[in-house]
């Protein structure tokens, strides 16, 4: 069996027995589904009155860490965001929950953005 090239591996599961599994690339910082992750930690560091360096010092880290996180220069990885959520008290499971049954926003139609 041919196997995709090296470019597309990133795009297909290899299973041992030959078949080819098409999976959803890796979303980036700037998909829906991730915006509304740090949406939420944010509103509700803001919402607590906790400021970007005392959530910080709580994770032993920069203030500039949790800025380049919210600005969306940092990607968070799983085991931040589940650490971020404890100390900010918000549910994670209910963060991955809207995220799995909410749809984007629908983009407008060319004809909608010319009337």
């Amino acid at each position: 069996m041919n196997y995709p090239i090296l470019g597309y591996l990133s795009k297909w599961l290899i299973f041992d027995f030959g078949i080819l599994i098409k999976v959803k690339e890796m979303a980036s910082i700037y998909s829906y589904e991730y915006q509304m992750v740090i949406n939420a930690l944010r509103k509700a560091r803001i919402e607590k009155g906790i400021t970007q360096k005392r959530l910080a010092q709580a994770l032993d880290r920069p203030q500039s860490f949790i800025a380049k996180i919210e600005n969306g220069e940092r990607r968070l990885d799983v085991v931040e965001f589940v650490h971020i959520a404890h100390l900010l008290s918000v549910d994670h499971g209910l963060i991955l929950e809207k995220i799995l049954f909410k749809k984007p926003p629908k983009k407008p139609k060319r004809a909608e953005l010319i009337k």
